[in-house]
């Protein structure tokens, strides 16, 4: 005999959607794990899941990780984790002639229940845009004699975002397996995915626990219970049959033997047929209802209805029971069928009683999805009568509506009887306009038909457009009192089988706009102190089922004040949508109701546009303003409380790439449609881009076509601090609307917007220039154009990747200096706008990159507006395919001023000089090696955004503002919790042993010099930080600081070179803590003994000389100035005496105002300090190529 470890492990318990033994590992690898009964593709054996594609070399699916990068396919993240480094299952890419299948199928599983569900999260996204086919997904059972049965078919729409499904699998008798397939000639790598799978109520009944059934139950032979309503009613609801025996005076249909009694001659040229799904199609998984009720097998019988392939000629189709004897309401005529309303050909079904006349008795709207759906019908009549089961087909591509397992009570008595047939009624009135203007919130039609029956309760049959889609044993029922004129919607019992909230939806509605509001009163009342669930879903007809928009849980009060009113946003509904209520009562009795009433749309036509006080200008105190969120991305932004750039305590807009919620890629805040004006306009804003993976902020021109245009972008780490923006924007000659996209390339940071300024002027001159969308107002003159490229589209010449991004795909500007473009001597000179005067010395920094042999000179004046420009840099040397850093002081006391870069040709051979991220601070420059105090931000030290050096960034911050990560109770320069230091957190949002690089400025060769910094790591912190020197892209190890704890602690390290370096701190992650650094100091040829080693250099890129002869220059001028003001002044002062005379009092202080302006400190992109802190931030685009 065979022998298992525990007894709860033998075969026939495990995999049987039960618990046997009390760790659950009888339920392990059984395409889900453990007491929850899910898999999230986390563990290395994938729940027993397994590829069996036909060729797995052509298609498969496999297992995989988003990884360190953005793809431009496949998910953004698994949906468990939320993260890069999350598990899921994804299909390979694949480019053949013909269509390649890939098959990923479960472990073998134990029979199911009726009320069984497999709920998942799939991804379906055609990114290369070649089509997703007709069936890029779809699920199967395969039952133990191999035959297969299609369960699921979701909609081949295209949708960057993770969306959730449930396969009904129903009874299956048998042992099965789930197959999941994807049919695709072309597609890229995980396009087509799925993620956390779930199986829900699967188990057949439980024996109650040393208790017999209730008397409302029946006990089944396996000892478990179902309740009465279940006997006798087509399923087998004991599994063994129990409830199933003894019903020989029903009368039951499983047309399996034919047709029973059942007739089905129609009036109407289109038919129902007894057929099966191997006779429909077992090849096209979009044909037919993929099973029977009965068998649930593609081999069992029902009747089905389609458009016919000759085309549609009418829209109905009917089969009617034989003639029955006249009812009454104590032994009504009970009949329960199973129907199948699937794909957009479904337009509903009907149940009516021919007795006299045809009535309705019972209808169901609409497709209910891939799942069969058990409807009661109750006749009283005294007349003799037939049952007419009436389908309504709409003429789309796919779908169908199917109806299996009738079965008739015992007081459903045939009649001898052969009365004549009863007048059809007359067909309802034809559409006063076509279908997409039906529903859409404006008034088409005299008399306001086309909105009148759309579920806003303030027209008189409004109610009746709620149309009841339930499939459990909950459901919606309108409730019309005509005398009071009160109507309102309540949950009450059904007798659908499945375990699913009640559900009661709005027709086809929309396109919406941005100030559409669904508002209703609700309440939920009883005994109990717990009534129930209540939400609002969307059903959009691109993107399908979305998250609840609202929900209440609990109960409202007793008496008068147990209704409660409530607004919710719906928002701007680009395609067109239902609504519905989903709810669900713990207790479904007279002592406890749910109820809805006074539905009403408010301000939901899609052209309506709400007007704001301020307009697109907003501080995110009192709402959005004029901006809305944009509801076919995949988060929103969010109000936060407490970090504003206002007031400090005020509200901001913030994205938290580190909440664990969120899922997708793009976070969009659009505002109200603008019209075209003649001037150009300026959008300027604060913002915060935070932490050390934290994803990037794009603002987008939206034209009147769609077309998204990118106007600014930034992304990395900025700093826990506020910078100003200045976005130009062009004017317009159509309407347009200005978007804020967060992109969550990353997982751990913080992206914030705030005090958001809209203005019909252009723009100051922007301190930043990263050339990305825009040149920022630079012109260029001279023998040959500066050139705005990316390395997207440089030929042979030119950097391969720009500074800002480290990718091709980012822009800078380019002067050719190749012989045959600009000869020996030429000149090109790329100019900025005029940036007016200041009496503080300023520092310009950009980064410029030389490339081939003699690539000429590139030089930077300062140019006063009046007088001579001055020399403040120049470099002539080819130093490698690199960006360097350049700066210098800039004094111009007072007087307007602007930026040269003149390039002089030095006739090389495909050669080239570039600029990037040109950036003014309000500080003077740094000497190279001075002890950088990070109290002005990261002097000349910066991160690089090459992904192929490291995926994460240093941040700066300070204590006093952190809000988030566990840093440093103080820094080490000023010892409080004001001062600034930089910080690499570890945390579970980024994989362990990731990296992060802080690199110097390129250095000279040197025989000793010396490195001085402080660093922080407590004992909790299980990261690592080591320094590099890094020379022709070798790093040369100079220090591992692994075991450190405690407080501040310095380190000296010489360092030796006989080639140009870098100096690196790498950071390397572990699961928690954190490391700093803070006062880094190099002294360049003097090393650690404080001995001099190398000969004194005197460096020929800053001009000071010139920076001092600009200042002399402009002083002389303003002396010049002042004495002829001074001479006007006196002479003025002179006339104004002689005729006031004198004065009665020494001053005025309470007339007029004083008109001043000033320019406060700030940081890259203008960023705002407040006044406690006053240390700015210098760091910007800290990207530096290796």
């Amino acid at each position: 005999a065979s022998y298992w470890a525990l007894p709860c492990q033998a075969p026939e318990r495990k995999c049987d959607f039960v618990c046997d033994c009390s760790d659950c590992s009888d339920e392990q690898d059984c395409g889900y794990r453990g007491k929850g009964f899910e898999c999230d593709f986390e563990d290395a054996g994938m729940c027993g899941w397994t590829d069996r594609s036909l060729n797995t070399a052509v298609y498969s699916w496999e297992k995989r990780q988003r990884g360190d990068t953005l793809h431009d396919s496949g998910p953004s993240s698994d949906y468990t984790t939320g993260t890069a480094t999350g598990s899921f299952m994804g299909v390979s890419a694949v480019r053949t002639e013909s269509v390649s299948t890939a098959v990923l199928i479960s472990p073998e599983m134990k029979q199911s229940s009726p009320t069984c569900r497999f709920r998942l999260r799939y991804f379906l996204w055609d990114s290369g845009h070649t089509g997703l086919g007709s069936t890029p997904l779809w699920a199967s059972v395969l039952h133990q004699d191999s035959l297969e049965a299609v369960v699921w078919r979701p909609e081949a729409t295209s949708v960057r975002g993770w969306r959730e499904a449930t396969i009904f699998l129903g009874r299956i008798p048998t042992t099965f397996r789930i197959r999941l397939y994807s049919q695709r000639s072309d597609g890229r790598r995980g396009d087509v995915a799925v993620d956390q799978l779930e199986f829900l109520d699967c188990a057949l009944p439980l024996p109650l626990p040393g208790k017999e059934c209730p008397a409302e139950m029946m006990e089944c032979r396996r000892e478990g219970c179902v309740e009465r309503r279940q006997v006798c009613d087509g399923s087998d609801d004991c599994g063994d049959g129990t409830d199933e025996e003894g019903c020989g005076e029903y009368r039951r249909c499983d047309f399996e033997e034919g047709l029973c009694d059942w007739d089905l001659t129609s009036l109407s040229r289109l038919k129902w047929v007894r057929t099966n799904q191997e006779n429909i199609s077992i090849t096209d998984p979009l044909k037919g209802p993929g099973r029977d009720h009965s068998n649930n097998s593609a081999t069992g019988h029902f009747l089905y209805v389609t458009v016919p392939d000759g085309g549609l000629t009418n829209d109905w189709a009917a089969f009617q029971s034989p003639r029955l004897e006249p009812t009454n309401s104590s032994h009504p005529c009970k009949m329960v069928m199973y129907t199948h309303q699937f794909g957009p050909r479904s337009g509903g079904l009907t149940v009516l009683v021919a007795d006299r006349t045809i009535y309705p008795v019972w209808e169901r709207a609409g497709a209910l999805g891939d799942v069969w759906v058990k409807a009661e019908v109750e006749i009283v009549t005294n007349s003799t009568f037939q049952i007419v089961i009436m389908a309504a087909v709409r003429d789309f591509t796919y779908g169908g509506i199917a109806v299996d397992s009738i079965v008739l009570s015992p007081e459903c008595r045939l009649s001898s009887e052969n009365n004549t047939w009863a007048k059809f009624p007359k067909p309802p009135k034809h559409p006063c306009t076509e279908p997409d203007k039906m529903c859409d919130f404006n008034r088409d039609c005299a008399g306001a038909e086309d909105e009148a029956k759309c579920g806003d309760f303030s027209y008189t049959e409004g109610s009746s457009g709620w149309t009841d889609s339930s499939i459990g044993s909950q459901g919606w029922v309108l409730y019309e009192n005509s005398t009071s004129k009160e109507d309102y919607l309540y949950v009450a019992k059904a007798p659908g089988q499945q375990l699913t909230e009640a559900q009661t939806r709005t027709p086809l509605l929309g396109p919406s706009g941005p100030a559409c509001t669904l508002s209703f009163d609700f309440a939920l009342t009883g005994n109990p102190d717990h009534i129930g669930e209540l939400s609002i879903r969307v059903f959009d007809s691109l993107l399908g089922v979305l998250p609840k928009l609202w929900e209440f849980s609990g109960k409202t009060e007793t008496g008068e004040g147990a209704w409660q009113h409530v607004n919710v946003p719906i928002g701007v509904r680009k395609h067109r949508f239902q609504l519905a209520f989903e709810a669900r009562a713990v207790q479904l009795c007279p002592c406890a109701k749910i109820k809805v009433k006074n539905v009403r749309f408010v301000n939901c036509h899609a052209d309506y546009f709400p007007s704001s006080p301020t307009a697109l200008s907003c501080n995110f105190e009192d709402g959005l303003c004029g901006w809305y969120q944009d509801n076919s991305d995949n988060f929103d932004w969010t109000l936060l409380d407490g970090m504003d750039h206002t007031i400090g305590i005020g509200r901001s807009l913030v994205v938290d790439m580190w909440s664990p919620s969120l899922r997708g890629v793009f976070g969009r805040l659009v505002s109200f449609t603008q019209l075209p004006g003649p001037t150009d306009y300026c959008l300027s804003f604060f913002y915060k881009l935070y932490g050390p993976n934290t994803g990037a902020l794009n603002v987008k021109l939206l034209d009147n076509s769609g077309y998204e245009s990118v106007l600014w972008t930034r992304s990395g780490a900025h700093g826990n601090m506020w910078h100003e923006a200045h976005c130009p924007v062009p004017h317009q000659l159509t309407n347009f609307q200005l978007m804020f996209e967060a992109v969550r390339s990353g997982f751990d940071g913080r992206v914030a917007i705030d005090d958001v300024a809209f203005v019909g002027r252009p723009c100051t001159v922007p301190r930043m220039c990263s050339f990305e969308g825009q040149r920022c107002g630079y012109s260029s003159s001279g023998k040959v154009h500066w050139l705005h490229r990316s390395g997207h589209t440089a030929t042979t010449t030119g950097p391969k990747t720009d500074h800002t991004l480290e990718t091709e795909l980012g822009f800078y500007m380019m002067a050719n200096t190749g012989a045959n473009i600009l000869p020996s001597g030429g000149t090109a000179v790329l100019t900025s706008p005029v940036r007016k005067g200041t009496a503080k010395t300023e520092c310009v920094h950009f980064w410029y990159h030389m490339g081939g042999v003699n690539p000429g000179s590139l030089t930077l004046y300062m140019k006063p507006v009046k007088g001579e420009r001055v020399k403040i840099f120049s470099d002539s040397l080819n130093q490698g395919d690199v960006w360097r850093h350049g700066n210098s002081n800039i004094s111009s006391a007072l007087v307007d001023w602007q930026l040269e870069f003149e390039v002089v040709g030095a006739g090389g051979k495909d050669t080239h000089i570039a600029v990037d991220d040109i950036f003014l601070s309000a500080h003077p420059c740094e000497e190279q090696g001075s002890k950088c105090s990070l109290e002005r931000g990261m002097c000349s030290w910066s991160n690089t955004q090459n992904i192929k050096v490291d995926k994460l960034d240093w941040e700066l911050t300070s204590q006093e503002a952190e809000r988030h990560y566990s840093t440093p109770h103080e820094d080490h320069t000023l010892g409080t919790e004001r001062g600034h230091f930089l910080f690499f957190p570890s945390s579970n949002r980024t994989a362990a042993n990731q990296n992060a690089q802080l690199l110097s400025p390129h250095l000279p060769p040197t025989k000793g010099t010396c490195l001085k910094f402080w660093a922080y790591k407590p004992y909790s912190s299980d990261s690592e930080l080591r320094v590099w020197s890094l020379s022709e892209g070798r790093l040369h190890q100079l220090l591992v600081v692994s075991e450190l704890g405690g407080p501040w602690k310095r380190f000296d390290v010489n360092i030796t070179s006989t080639e140009e370096y870098q100096i690196v701190f790498e950071g390397i992650k572990g699961t928690s803590g954190v490391v700093a650094l803070d006062d880094i100091e190099y002294t360049v040829g003097v090393n650690c003994a404080n001995k001099v080693t190398d000969a004194l250099t005197t460096s020929p890129k800053r001009d000071n000389a010139g920076g001092t002869a600009a200042s002399v220059i402009v002083v002389l001028l303003l002396i010049g100035t002042l004495i002829a003001l001074l001479i006007y002044y006196l002479q003025t002062r002179q006339r104004i005496k002689a005729v006031t005379g004198p004065s009665t009092s020494s001053s005025s202080p309470g007339v007029g105002f004083h008109n001043e302006t000033y320019e406060p400190e700030s940081t890259q992109d203008n960023v705002m300090v407040p006044p406690a802190q006053n240390h700015p931030m210098a760091a910007g685009f800290n990207n530096v190529s290796v």
